[in-house]
């Protein structure tokens, strides 16, 4: 009977991929028994249980027996040749590895789906997800439900749960994956109504020759914003603040020099909350 080994891993994939590395064994040869599928946990923080599998060991085969009896051959310039073929086709398929490893893994998105359907779960009912998935960012779109609540007051709860599904993925995830949630094309909305308001804020600061500081806004938000004037010439903008949240200023140019300080500046300006 062949000996076996255990191993463990965040799934049954990664447990199987450390069984070969350190076997030196190709998957497609390799015989285990899965022990234990694992477990997330309740959303991926508490009660997280490893994978497990109990990986056969091969017995030595007729191409592993003539490998060693081949050096007492007469003509042993023919084994020498094979065996550095083989190392050198070993080396080349590392750089392949690494390239498939750059898209997101099917696990990955199985995670943050089941991660946010158990938090939608818990706000409101019948509503469902869909997945797009793109190089190094996962899309989830919510159809259904309450979406006034889902949403919520300026997209708190919705940045809140994109905020910790993204945790909660790259927590089990080698690569860093972006997550972004769309609730019934709330996003694109969101973002016309931003550039409508930068537009409108920059002819006020213009005509007025006034700051005007925009409030509690996230990188997301500042970034549609900036894009929106940069191609204004009569206008600058810059983010100011520390944390999640900053605010973002937008000047005049004619009346604001660009090394003006926005301190003392802000006190003629106009906030914009």
């Amino acid at each position: 009977m062949s000996p076996c080994l255990e191993f463990e891993g965040k799934t049954v994939e990664k447990a199987s991929q450390k069984a070969c590395e350190e076997l030196k064994i190709p998957k497609e040869k390799l015989k285990y028994d899965i022990i234990s599928y694992g477990a997330t946990g309740i959303f991926g923080l508490v009660g997280i249980k490893k994978a497990k599998i109990s990986v056969t060991l091969p017995d030595s085969t007729p191409e592993d027996n003539a490998e060693k009896k081949e050096p007492e051959h007469e003509h042993n310039d023919e084994p020498k040749k094979y065996v550095t073929k083989v190392v050198k086709d070993s080396t080349e398929q590392k750089p392949l590895e690494g390239k498939t490893s750059a898209s997101i893994p099917d696990e990955s998105v199985a995670l943050g789906k089941n991660i946010l359907q158990q938090i939608i779960d818990l706000i409101t009912t019948d509503a469902e997800i869909s997945v797009k998935k793109n190089t190094g960012r996962i899309l989830f779109y919510i159809k259904g439900g309450n979406v006034a609540i889902l949403i919520g007051k300026r997209g708190q709860t919705l940045e809140a749960m994109q905020y910790l599904v993204e945790k909660i993925v790259n927590k089990h995830s080698e690569q860093r994956i972006r997550i972004q949630i769309d609730i019934e094309g709330y996003l694109a909305k969101k973002q016309n109504n931003l550039k409508g308001l930068a537009m409108r804020l920059a002819e006020k600061a213009k005509l007025s020759g006034k700051l005007i500081t925009i409030g509690q806004m996230n990188a997301h938000d500042r970034r549609i914003v900036h894009l929106a004037l940069k191609d204004d010439s009569g206008v600058k903008t810059q983010s100011v603040g520390n944390g999640f949240l900053k605010k973002l200023l937008i000047f005049p140019r004619k009346k604001y020099p660009q090394k003006k300080n926005h301190k003392s500046s802000s006190q003629n300006g106009t906030v914009i909350q």
